[in-house]
């Protein structure tokens, strides 16, 4: 994998662009507000240095994001409706090899997956911004669906461990209520 394309350039998405860049990865970071991808553009510029900020593109569009990406990650709220709808996006504009992956503290991959064409392709990552620290950099909780291929699983371990992280896994098969 060399492509990520991260949607939301909160404090979230402006971490996982960095760590990504940092790890050597082409980053795609979109957001609908302009101020939230100016905003990220100057943390990334300070934090990457004019050598590796090449390594990440500012798009505002999801379509740009995702057209080239291996794994798309969302950085949307952690509310089932915005989540839905982004899954939804992302399945529809994303390539059929393109993994879609999920920050979520409360909400159930398998429910998520079950509204897109590519359910085996969809992981969730218990993580949040405070999370990615440099000093906190340890194990992630990543949850798979009965569905999920080992390819898109061993793509996404790889992800973490080369950003720093000690991938750990579990199977979610319960239901959102």
């Amino acid at each position: 994998m060399s492509t990520v394309a991260i949607i939301g350039a909160g404090p979230l998405g402006r971490r996982l662009a960095l760590l990504a860049a940092r790890a050597g990865y082409r980053v795609l970071l979109e957001d609908v507000m302009p101020a939230n991808l100016h905003h990220a553009r100057e943390t990334l510029r300070q934090q990457l240095g004019p050598e590796a900020l090449p390594m990440v593109d500012f798009v505002s569009t999801v379509e740009d994001a995702v057209r080239e990406a291996d794994l798309a990650i969302d950085c949307v709220p952690d509310e089932l409706e915005s989540k839905l709808e982004i899954f939804c996006l992302l399945d529809r504009m994303a390539p059929p090899r393109t993994v879609l992956a999920t920050p979520t503290t409360r909400l159930s991959i398998a429910d998520l997956a079950a509204c897109t064409y590519r359910s085996e392709k969809c992981i969730a990552m218990v993580v949040e911004a405070k999370d990615l620290a440099e000093e906190t950099k340890g194990d992630i909780l990543l949850r798979l669906t009965a569905e999920t291929t080992a390819e898109a699983k061993d793509l996404v371990e790889t992800f973490w461990k080369q950003i720093g992280f000690t991938p750990r896994f579990e199977l979610d098969t319960v239901a959102s209520r």
